[in-house]
């Protein structure tokens, strides 16, 4: 097993929240926040991942044929639907702020502070 996987999804994580703290930009924030989150992605591949492997459909396979874990790609096609989601709302979140502030930058918005 390689740690290479596990390396890039923990740069891949490290690029985004890097992005999201330096963003001046609630777009860019929600853009770099969706880059960390794929990051997940990366990682549920790498635990999910066995060599050799198939596709677990046993209609066709021989009896002891290793296959990949079917929960991992389950929850990796959630992850991908549920960060779709999220960064659909945080859009629109950002569009409705642009519209009633006039700015999408946080430093701007004045009438956001406590």
């Amino acid at each position: 097993m390689s740690v290479f996987p596990y390396l890039m999804a923990g740069w891949i994580l490290l690029v985004g929240i890097y992005g999201l703290a330096t963003s001046r930009n609630l777009i860019q924030a929600v853009g770099c926040l969706s880059v960390a989150q794929s990051a997940t992605y990366v990682l549920l591949l790498a635990v999910g991942y066995r060599r050799g492997a198939t596709a677990p459909v046993f209609s066709d396979l021989p009896v002891g044929a290793p296959v990949v874990d079917p929960v991992v790609q389950a929850l990796a096609l959630t992850d991908v639907v549920v960060g779709a989601t999220v960064t659909a709302v945080l859009l629109a979140l950002v569009i409705q702020l642009r519209k009633r502030h006039g700015t999408v930058d946080p430093e701007r918005l004045t009438g956001l502070r406590g």
